[in-house]
């Protein structure tokens, strides 16, 4: 059976694959006689799949001894809270907006520090990352945080700001939930990682976090234990029950991952399909991206038609056509396509077809 292509932002598409081998393994894994949801997470079964998950997460990525990988819950909105709860020892910390996942980020993070804005994209109407050269940096910020893909609003950061070239030196904290996985990482820039996993990784319920050794045991007295990254890391991930099944799912995906040529391979699709996309929206008179073409996300595409009175017949056009959840967010309208690693450089292909063919009918 043909599946229809699903854009949604997240949770997003698996790779097929990864589902087939789920259901085939759903109730017997492996031979144990039980179904990964009903194992035990200290028991010698799923020991052996968290395992396997963390070193090939750590091959992918190249993420270096130093950092710790910690499997929690709580998904990025979660680590909003739980990142200032560690790493700002009630002080103050540096946000860069650039969309509306770090205004979030910086909103929660004000009820456990002081939040300073150092930039803000707002004056460009959200469609640029502000010059690193002109942030606002404070001398002595716990870190610096960046939403480093804007899921909502399409911009991207496509290399990290070296902050100590710029004066600081706090730990760079990013959050990566919506392009983990679809590029490398310059783990000499960054402090800390995180990321919610159903973007590109796996089910809803699980995030990962890359943190860096020197930057555990800082916890604000008011921190959770459970939210401690120094208990979580000592405990191997195993603190409290993690999320067994996210962590199996996230486990196959980077198997599946690793069969496509690993990071440098799915980059290199991640490019073809983004450039497809955006070389026909740029070229065409009914559809606009209005951010800038140095900061466009490879994973999210918002766009507008510029008549938007065609907007439901388009989404109902591209649903018939199994072209599914291209609606924009609300709280910017229009179209976003999400083109993840798991979507294939065919399902972009029937999007520019789909787009081409309904445009030549509104002409």
């Amino acid at each position: 059976m043909k599946r229809p292509y699903n854009f949604s932002a997240g949770p997003a598409a698996l790779p097929a694959e990864v589902l087939q081998q789920a259901a085939a393994e759903m109730l017997d894994w492996h031979g144990s006689g039980m179904s990964v949801m009903e194992m035990s997470h200290r028991g010698k079964e799923f020991i052996s799949i968290y395992e396997q998950a963390e070193a090939d997460v750590r091959e992918l990525l190249a993420v270096p001894s130093t950092f710790k990988i910690l499997f929690m819950q709580g998904g990025g909105i979660g680590e909003n809270a739980i990142v200032p709860l560690n790493l700002s020892r009630g002080g103050k910390a540096d946000f860069v907006l650039t969309g509306s996942w770090s205004r979030k980020s910086a909103k929660e993070a004000a009820k456990y520090c002081s939040a300073h804005i150092a930039a803000d994209n707002t004056e460009s109407g959200v469609t640029t990352i502000p010059a690193a050269e002109q942030w606002q940096l404070s001398r002595y910020a716990a870190y610096v945080h960046l939403c480093t893909n804007e899921t909502i609003d399409g911009i991207e950061f496509h290399e990290l700001p070296d902050l100590k070239a710029l004066g600081s030196d706090a730990p760079l904290v990013v959050d990566i939930s919506s392009h983990m996985a679809s590029r490398p990482v310059d783990w000499s820039r960054v402090g800390l990682a995180f990321g919610g996993a159903q973007k590109n990784i796996g089910p809803a319920g699980l995030t990962l976090v890359f943190v860096r050794e020197d930057l555990l045991g800082h916890a604000l007295a008011t921190c959770p234990s459970a939210f401690n990254y120094k208990n979580v890391a000592e405990a191997d991930s195993m603190y409290n029950t993690p999320p067994t099944w996210g962590i199996y799912m996230a486990g196959l995906v980077f198997q599946w991952l690793k069969a496509q040529g690993g990071i440098a391979g799915i980059e290199r699709r991640n490019i073809a399909k983004a450039q497809l996309l955006y070389d026909y929206i740029d070229g065409s008179q009914l559809y606009v991206n209005r951010i800038s073409p140095n900061c466009r996300s490879r994973m999210n595409v918002p766009f507008q038609l510029r008549d938007e009175s065609r907007n439901a017949a388009f989404l109902a056009g591209a649903h018939q056509a199994g072209l599914l959840q291209l609606k924009g967010h609300k709280s910017v309208g229009g179209m976003r396509a999400s083109i993840y690693n798991a979507m294939p450089i065919e399902g972009v292909q029937a999007l520019v077809g789909y787009m081409k063919a309904f445009e030549k009918e509104s002409a």
